[in-house]
């Protein structure tokens, strides 16, 4: 998927699942053999339109805190951490 396509995607999501998802991928991509692609896509798209708004935003939401104060980005793999996060949002 291009950075175009991704941004696509982005730019309709929930805030707060950006920002913990991009927090995550950053987390847990860190020191992995795909860093640089992984981390270049991020950037890629996290400084285009309104994304960075969007961002910001995110970090803000109850459900970042709750998240934060409670959970390790890096104790969670991918599956996990999605489903953790989506049932909150949607309960």
């Amino acid at each position: 998927m291009s950075a175009a396509d991704s941004f696509a995607l982005v730019e309709d999501a929930d805030p707060a699942l950006i920002y913990l998802i991009f927090t995550w991928l950053r987390k847990n991509y860190l020191e992995h053999v795909n860093a640089d692609a992984v981390i270049g896509r991020l950037l890629a798209i996290s400084g285009r339109g309104s994304v960075p708004a969007m961002m910001k935003e995110g970090q803000a939401d109850p459900v970042v805190q709750w998240f934060e104060d409670g959970y390790s980005y890096r104790e969670l793999g991918a599956k996990e951490f999605i489903e953790l996060i989506v049932e909150k949002l949607e309960g």
